[in-house]
């Protein structure tokens, strides 16, 4: 009986979230938009509308007067119904951004870290940062939840940090259930990369293929969208794109492996040889789809957009000279379409996407 109800709850959820998704790329729309986009019958159609309504998610917004026939109201959604704050945890600075039901980012914040900066010094950090933001308007009561995009490696099915690379004090440390506590909202905990690649999926819509946000801040790392959702491996750890190895004898790590393509890559960097830390970069980007087979390659991260058209170059080359079935087997490379604020914006979408996004079912 128990998993009877469950299922019901399931279907009644994923309903309301394919309703979501039409409201989210359309304009506007109508039941029988619905009901062609998504399958779903009329009358089920009917009910998910009149509960978004009743909820204030969705409001009408006239009618449409066909030739033949009964007018057919017309809907749309209500982007200021919700938001959601999304914070981008990087090792020098937080950056806060403010999104709304639709995807849409409405302030963006950047704040310094300590150096070597402890849990305690981030909690406070973001309670300072949500209590300024939330503040705008009034938002607290339409405030969904808090989506953190953490640098790595981490735990994402327990909201777990372990070892984040370069930082000593972030050893197993729980942060969503202390994040939780400490500012008394929902948290969604992601890797940095994997929050990205989801902005970039909501932000380009059904049409989305396969495809990796690579990022350079810092570290390099990448997060993946494959077959429909974000990828994160077996212990949720995917995307440790930094920490391949380009070169056997190379410079020491800072995961204690020798010639990573992040410490091959940085040292050209802080040489000041940009072009050459691009090629690089650009070499890992055409290992990735020699695996992979990727539809979109997206650039971000604040090193990167320093000198964002000679990456772009670097990888744009690498890649259309590795592809030597260029009629059939092609890769989009681009900048992200959010900038400096993709990762937090990534997070907050997250977070939406947890309460009006497809639900996922719990194993029997």
């Amino acid at each position: 009986m128990t998993r009877v109800t469950a299922d019901v709850s399931f279907l009644r959820d994923y309903n309301q979230a394919l309703v979501m998704a039409v409201g989210r790329t359309a304009r506007t729309f109508e039941r029988s938009t619905v009901v062609e986009a998504t399958g779903l019958t009329p009358q089920a159609v009917s009910k998910v509308i009149a509960r978004l309504t009743a909820n204030g998610l969705i409001r009408p917004a006239g009618v449409r007067r066909p030739g033949i026939g009964k007018p057919a109201v017309v809907y749309e959604l209500v982007p200021d119904s919700r938001y959601a704050i999304g914070a981008h945890v990087a090792r020098r600075t937080l950056r806060l951004v403010l999104v709304d039901l639709a995807g849409a980012v409405h302030h963006s914040a950047v704040s310094p870290l300590p150096g070597d900066f402890t849990p305690e010094h981030l909690l406070d950090a973001l309670s300072v940062g949500i209590d300024s933001m939330a503040g705008i308007g009034d938002l607290r009561s339409r405030l969904t939840g808090l989506g953190i995009g953490m640098i790595g490696p981490l735990d994402h099915a327990n909201g777990l940090v372990r070892d984040a690379h370069g930082l000593r004090h972030w050893h197993d440390v729980p942060l969503r259930e202390i994040a939780e506590k400490h500012l008394n909202l929902p948290v969604h905990l992601d890797k940095d990369v994997t929050a990205g690649i989801t902005a970039e999926a909501w932000r380009h819509g059904a049409t989305f293929g396969d495809a990796a946000l690579i990022m350079v801040e810092s570290g390099i790392g990448g997060g993946f969208w494959l077959s429909g959702a974000a990828h994160r491996g077996a212990h949720t750890n995917a995307g440790e794109f930094g920490h391949t190895v380009v070169d056997l004898t190379g410079p020491l790590c800072v995961c204690g492996r020798h010639g990573c393509l992040e410490i091959v890559h940085h040292r050209a960097a802080e040489a000041g040889d940009i072009a050459h830390a691009a090629r690089v970069l650009a070499v890992g980007v055409v290992n990735l789809l020699q695996t992979l087979d990727l539809a979109h390659v997206l650039l971000a991260g604040a090193d990167l957009l320093r000198h964002p058209q000679t990456y772009l170059a670097a990888v744009t080359e690498a890649v259309g000279a590795d592809a030597r079935r260029a009629d059939w087997l092609s890769t989009r490379v681009a900048l992200s379409s959010l900038g400096a604020d993709v990762i937090a914006a990534g997070a907050a979408m997250q977070v939406l996407d947890q309460h009006y996004g497809i639900p996922e079912l719990a194993p029997i």
